[in-house]
C-alpha cells in the first residue's frame, strides 16, 4: 500500500471515531476497504458484513491491543472504545453476508478440504457449513486470497492472537492450505 494512502487511513481513524455521531456514521470508515455493499476493495481484505459480533469484537479488540497487528488495522482501532467496538462488531453482524461470485472448488480440490478440515476437525469450532458462532468466524464463502493468507499468517505465528490454531496449522503444507482455501471460498 502507498505510504500515503496508509497515512489518510492512519489520520482518519483518528478523527472520524472521535467525531462520528453514531455508530453508522463511524461504519462508513470501514467501507473504505471492506466496501460499501460489503464486498472488499481487494481480496485479501476479509468481509465483515454478516460476521459473528464476538469475532468481530475480539478482532478490533486484539488489533488495539497489539495481539493482533495489521499497518491500517492497528490504527483503525487505536481511536476507538471498548464500546465503539461492540457497537460496530453488532452493526456488522447484522448485515447481510455479500455474494461474492466465488466459485466452488473443483471436486477434487474439495476432496482433499475436507479431509483435511475432517482431520483437523474444523467444524468443531467453525461449525456446520463453517458458519463459525459468536468467538469463531464464519469462514465459508470468506475471499479466497484472504483465507490463504490468513491460514499461512496463522501457521507462522504472524497472527498471533490464536495460539491453538497457530499450533494446529503447523501440520498442514501449503498445498493443504491451498484446498483448504479453495474449499471454504467456493462454499
Amino acid at each position: 500500500m502507498p505510504t500515503w494512502l496508509f497515512a489518510i487511513f492512519a489520520l482518519m481513524a483518528f478523527i472520524v471515531p472521535a467525531h462520528a455521531e453514531d455508530i453508522a456514521e463511524k461504519a462508513t470508515l470501514c467501507a473504505s476497504c471492506h466496501g460499501e455493499n460489503g464486498v472488499p476493495i481487494d481480496q485479501t481484505i476479509p468481509v465483515i458484513w454478516g460476521q459473528n459480533a464476538g469475532y468481530l469484537y475480539v478482532e478490533l479488540r486484539d488489533f488495539k491491543r497489539g495481539a493482533r497487528t495489521d499497518p491500517i488495522m492497528s490504527q483503525m482501532a487505536t481511536g476507538l472504545s471498548r464500546e465503539d467496538m461492540m457497537a460496530l462488531a453488532e452493526y456488522f453482524s447484522k448485515k447481510p453476508w455479500p455474494n461474492l461470485g466465488q466459485k466452488p472448488a473443483d471436486a477434487a480440490t474439495a476432496e482433499r478440504a475436507q479431509v483435511i478440515a475432517n482431520s483437523a476437525q474444523c467444524s468443531q469450532c467453525h461449525l456446520a457449513g463453517f458458519l463459525g458462532a459468536s468467538l469463531v468466524p464464519r469462514v465459508s464463502d470468506q475471499n479466497h486470497d484472504y483465507l490463504l493468507a490468513t491460514l499461512r499468517a496463522i501457521r507462522s505465528g504472524e497472527r498471533g492472537n490464536n495460539n491453538w490454531m497457530t499450533e494446529l496449522m503447523k501440520a498442514y503444507s501449503d498445498q493443504d492450505m491451498a484446498a483448504l482455501a479453495a474449499y471454504l471460498a467456493g462454499l
